[in-house]
């Protein structure tokens, strides 16, 4: 989430407290990371939660695990994590946005590509507008020891957030009920600056692609802290989004107001700024970061074994009839405030 200078300046007090009071957990074994892991489906426990929860924790486990070396963009690791999303969205029945899930661009001198996948819409009427999914997927690859540890997993920023959009994009490509296109963004180099979002803002202007909305996911892996709200939005006051996600979704405390979003402007933070920016179009980011939950920001300890399973799948679960809104309503309902 955010930047990388920017977000240390941010975080250095949550980071200074990690490093003195944790104590660094022994690393699971790597993985290999040429395909997909495929579920274990032998529990006794066969209920439908328990799968979703299984699916989730497969996703994340994979992308933040040691094998993939903390997924800094132009790192193998990254290659891995890519190879891995593309075969995901091709087992769902997503479709390449071009003519590759990978969309090749440089940053910092370093090639790298964001991951895009695409769910045609089904009604003439919709199939031109574009709805956005997105996430970044890449990490800052390695940050300072800890009993010997330096792999910066990025369990929670962002392989939890790439998690949610997958589980999404399986979800919708399923219901075979979106009107509207849906992009499914996956971003490389945002913490380098935003780079990876900022190309595909650009190529989206350039190419006049009518964009209603992007709805951005960061940091979803542990529950907020006594809070009345599930996760909250970035950017609340500027749009009618968490307004309509609620209402969609028919849980008036899904989506809520963090203070802290507001005075940090996390909303320029993330990669749902870029596209705000350049498209014009309500473009914010759904996030559980409270600055208190979480302790690992930027830190080797940013385990997929730190996640909440259970709390990432309830979280799409409750999201997912809202963003099935977003491609079925026959106006674009979601609009910025005056």
């Amino acid at each position: 989430m955010i930047t990388q200078v920017c977000k240390y300046a941010l975080f250095l007090p949550i980071i200074i407290v990690s490093f003195l009071f944790h104590n660094c957990e022994s690393k699971k074994e790597t993985v290999e990371a040429s395909e997909p892991v495929k579920e274990d489906n032998s529990s006794t426990d066969d209920s439908s939660d328990n799968n979703k929860v299984t699916e989730a924790e497969r996703i994340l486990s994979f992308l933040a695990d040691d094998a993939l070396q903390g997924r800094d963009s132009g790192s193998k690791g990254l290659e891995k994590a890519a190879d891995f999303i593309q075969k995901e969205l091709t087992s769902y029945g997503v479709v390449p946005f071009k003519t590759s899930y990978l969309d090749t661009f440089v940053a910092q001198g370093e090639n790298t590509y964001n991951v895009l996948g695409y769910l045609p819409g089904n009604d003439s009427k919709f199939a031109d507008e574009m709805v956005i999914i997105g996430a970044h997927y890449d990490h800052i690859g390695t940050a300072k020891a800890v009993a010997g540890d330096i792999i910066a997993n990025g369990a929670n920023d962002n392989a939890s957030g790439t998690t949610a959009v997958l589980l999404l994009a399986k979800k919708l490509a399923e219901q075979k009920s979106n009107k509207r296109s849906v992009l499914f963004a996956l971003f490389s180099a945002e913490e380098k600056g935003l780079i990876g979002s900022k190309h595909l803002a650009k190529e989206l202007k350039e190419a006049g692609k009518d964009v209603y909305v992007m709805l951005n996911f960061e940091m979803i892996g542990v529950p907020l802290n006594d809070k009345d709200y599930t996760a909250y939005i970035t950017g609340f006051e500027l749009s009618n989004f968490a307004e309509k996600i609620n209402e969609y979704s028919k849980q008036p405390d899904l989506i809520g107001f963090l203070p802290k979003a507001k005075e940090f402007n996390l909303f320029r933070r993330s990669d749902n700024y870029p596209i705000y920016e350049s498209l014009n179009i309500p473009s914010q980011t759904i996030s559980t970061f409270d600055f208190t939950n979480y302790d690992y920001y930027h830190h080797v300890d940013d385990e997929a074994s730190q996640m909440n399973y259970p709390f990432i799948n309830t979280l799409v679960e409750k999201i997912t009839p809202a963003v099935t809104m977003l491609t079925q309503t026959e106006t674009k309902e979601i609009k910025f405030k005056q």
